[in-house]
């Protein structure tokens, strides 16, 4: 049996936006040719599921208020005449942008879809490299940026170990190309 793609409660805004999403496609888009691949409700409703994408959103709320600091920071310091280089203003917007994406991905793959979930474990595992090689370039970035991109390091290692967790795992395995085998997913249409 085909269950319904889980939606959020109706007049909220997660059901606008959800609504947004539908008419534009965005799921089907984003997640190419696995974009209608979802969780069954019960292992997307399980406690440990419940907890672990809460720990995410935790995570993530970190994320933002790093991201915030920064901007605040380099605000205050341009403010009191120092003079910052693009990278710190090119890395403090981006920042808020990779974690607002993040949020978008927590909040599908909460709902279910395995694209998400993987794209939020991808980046998740990717950033953190990224942002430490970075970080590492000399006279690239003031200590305070560099200090706060170990910060949004360890914040974003912490969601890649909460999602390569074994419930996790569990609830999202790798979807079969084809054939027969356990179906932990249903296909929306």
């Amino acid at each position: 049996m085909v269950n319904a793609a889980p939606t959020p409660p109706p007049g909220t805004l997660g059901a606008l936006v959800d609504g947004l999403f539908q008419t534009f496609q965005i799921d089907r888009i984003a997640g190419g040719r696995q974009h209608a691949v979802v969780v069954r409700e019960n292992m997307r409703e399980h406690p440990r599921t419940v907890r672990a994408f809460r720990r995410i959103r935790l995570l993530l709320v970190g994320e933002t208020v790093v991201g915030l600091t920064a901007v605040v920071i380099a605000i205050l310091l341009a403010l009191d005449g120092v003079d910052l280089s693009w990278a710190v203003w090119f890395r403090s917007t981006v920042v808020l942008f990779i974690t607002l994406s993040l949020y978008v991905f927590a909040w599908r793959a909460e709902l279910g879809y395995y694209w998400a979930f993987a794209r939020l474990r991808l980046f998740s595992r990717i950033f953190p490299v990224v942002t430490i090689v970075v970080a590492s370039l000399p006279h690239l970035y003031p200590t305070w940026m560099v200090v706060e991109q170990y910060v949004f390091s360890a914040l974003m290692v912490g969601v890649a170990v909460v999602l390569s967790g074994p419930h996790l795992r569990e609830v999202f395995p790798v979807p079969p190309r084809r054939g027969p085998g356990p179906k932990p997913f249903v296909v929306r249409k």
